[in-house]
């Protein structure tokens, strides 16, 4: 086999097939990495959500709008609200000033509308998170509807609970053990594997 002779403007070895075993130079630092057709990997798109995960989606937004609905039924009964802490205050000390009492009044108020958002806004999130199959979302869900059967018991063990405010805890716990079970079905669990392997491709 014959090889032609370098043009004399060009240095020695250039036009020649490279020898054996070497190796040609390596992609560029930052070249995306390519499918064997030479082409690079199409980005495939998030997995549908199974009809278990769509459903605890709607009963999670179920569970925003009950909190609403709690802490605007909280607004109805401020009147009796600060009857109740003046004859709690005053069955300790005889001698509490309209001062303090209003001062209680105001943060218990505070704290109710505070705690209210929160649980609706953490209901939204929740349903954001998983609806997108974030393995941890799932997780979070499961350590909140734990922490809401323990609420459910302290306020159905409270001798000044209102019955509206037992029925609206008794909702939400059933809202989520419904959505926990739906969350942890099998398909549930494979739709949040394919969508943290879509993730991982990009």
């Amino acid at each position: 086999m014959t090889t032609t002779p370098p043009e004399p403007d060009q240095p020695f070895g250039a036009g020649q097939p490279p020898y054996p075993g070497e190796q040609q130079p390596a992609a560029p630092y930052g070249a995306y990495p390519t499918s064997p057709g030479g082409q690079p990997p199409q980005r495939q798109a998030p997995p549908a959500q199974p009809s278990s995960i769509a459903l605890a989606v709607k009963l999670m937004y179920a569970g925003a709008v009950l909190s609403v609905l709690s802490l605007i039924y909280s607004f109805t009964t401020l009147g009796s609200l600060k009857d109740d802490i003046r004859a709690e205050l005053l069955k300790n000390d005889t001698t509490v000033s309209q001062s303090t009492i209003d001062a209680a009044y105001a943060v218990t108020i505070t704290i109710a509308v505070v705690f209210g958002l929160i649980g609706a806004l953490l209901w939204v999130w929740m349903a954001w998170k998983n609806g997108q199959g974030r393995s941890w979302a799932r997780v979070v869900a499961t350590v909140l509807g734990a922490f809401n059967l323990i609420g459910l018991l302290f306020t159905a063990a409270g001798s000044n609970s209102e019955t509206v405010t037992v029925i609206s805890s008794v909702i939400s716990v059933v809202l989520a053990v419904v959505i926990l079970v739906l969350l942890w079905k099998k398909e549930s669990s494979d739709f949040y594997s394919a969508a943290e392997a879509s993730r991982r491709m990009y």
